[in-house]
């Protein structure tokens, strides 16, 4: 994982270079990394390359590990990731991907608000909430959802979900996300990153807000602006990633909010999720160590998004 981190983030450096950002491989790697505070305070776009390399190192050392996917999924801001995972894109061109949403993200203001209920519970908060600035933002699993707005209208809706019960947690996000009025840095971001030539896929690639695969003719630069405006519906792309086969799926990413989704929305003879970078007791192979077979079952990578600040890959 070291060996891969030390890769993935030289070859991402010139990019963050060229957009102000610090070196972070050696920090990362110390005894005291930084928080993801500490990286947000840093230049636009610090967070968003650290999480864009480090996903892409937990795929590559996967791969070094034997777990090669045979499919990529990715949600949100994690589709950058995982069309990297896939070729088509290298990673400087990932990167650079990355960078540039920033700079839109900077101008997205509002919030986003974790809400511990399913859509449909979620949507008639959003009409007792009466507020037409709010939108749905993300359905993690069943019984989890995200709401995207204004600050004024999130504290709105989170009051009256505390009065009915509902859990609501704002997300430590300073900005907005899949919201049908952020169509200006939609279209900005796409052609920002119009004139990177995507090649073609090597496995699979499927998105979270698309609703399924890309296709070969598929405008992914378009797919990735969409990320800002359509909402994620994670449920019904997982269910349709495993069907015929068990599924076993590796959270390409920080955290633990993807394989938590996983394990909610499918049942564990359908589909298994781990999540490497962030379980201590994940077996990675020693130093040296023969190439661990893979398992006698469909493999998934996972790279992910904003509030856990995942990426999702899959293999079969």
């Amino acid at each position: 994982m070291r060996k891969a981190v030390r890769e993935v983030f030289e070859e991402a450096e010139e990019v963050g270079d060229e957009f102000g950002i610090v070196p972070l491989a050696k920090a990362l790697l110390s005894a005291t990394p930084p928080s993801g505070r500490e990286l947000a305070a840093g230049s636009v776009g610090t967070p968003q390359l650290a999480l864009f390399c480090s996903s892409v190192a937990v795929h590559r050392a996967l791969c070094s590990a034997g777990l090669v996917p045979d499919q990529v999924l990715g949600v949100s801001f994690g589709e950058i990731a995982a069309l990297t995972a896939a070729g088509v894109f290298e990673v400087a061109e990932g990167a650079r991907i990355a960078c540039l949403l920033a700079r839109q993200l900077a101008g997205c203001a509002g919030g986003m608000t974790l809400i511990g209920a399913g859509e449909d519970r979620t949507e008639a908060l959003l009409r007792g909430a009466g507020s037409p600035e709010l939108a749905l933002a993300c359905v993690n699993a069943p019984d989890e959802s995200v709401v995207s707005g204004p600050l004024p209208a999130l504290r709105t809706l989170e009051g009256l979900a505390a009065r009915q019960g509902v859990p609501a947690a704002r997300l430590r996000l300073p900005f907005s996300s899949h919201h049908p009025s952020l169509t200006g840095p939609a279209d900005a971001f796409a052609a920002a990153i119009g004139r990177l030539d995507p090649r073609p896929a090597r496995i699979p690639v499927h998105s979270a807000v698309r609703g399924g695969p890309y296709g070969p003719r598929d405008d992914v630069h378009r797919g990735l602006a969409n990320c800002l405006v359509h909402p994620v519906r994670l449920p019904p792309v997982l269910r349709g990633m495993t069907t015929g086969s068990r599924t076993l799926f590796f959270e390409a990413g920080t955290g633990q909010a993807l394989t938590h989704s996983i394990r909610q929305t499918l049942p564990p003879d359908t589909a298994g999720a781990r999540a490497p970078l962030a379980d201590p007791t994940f077996p990675w192979p020693r130093p040296g160590a023969p190439a661990a077979s893979r398992p006698n079952t469909a493999l998934a990578a996972a790279f992910w998004s904003h509030h856990d600040d995942h990426v999702h890959a899959t293999a079969r």
